[in-house]
């Protein structure tokens, strides 16, 4: 049986950056190796060329207060494989 799950790896940047896709790459890399890392720790290997990205740039969330972060987030998703990885799932802002 093939087991599988997924979970989430980040990257937090300079808002003052946030049209620099060169810099943007260089975040989608690092929230890759935040994955990778992730998983590694908990046993589990990603599967390459799995991974996906969202980009969450200053004044692109719902909320709108003084409380909301003035960075560049970057997540990365990934698909874990290994015996056990079907227990992990990335779900809302977390892992599972």
């Amino acid at each position: 049986m093939n087991e599988s799950g997924t979970l989430f790896g980040w990257a937090f940047g300079d808002s003052s950056r946030a049209g620099d896709e060169e810099y943007l790459d260089q975040l989608r890399r690092d929230a890759l190796a935040n994955a990778t890392q992730d998983a590694a720790s908990r046993g589990f290997d990603v599967e390459p060329g799995t991974e996906s990205y969202t980009v969450i740039k200053p004044g692109d969330t719902l909320a709108d207060d003084d409380k909301t972060p003035d960075q560049v987030i970057v997540r990365s998703t990934v698909k874990l494989v290994g015996p056990g990885s079907d227990k992990v799932h990335a779900e809302g802002p977390m892992n599972g």
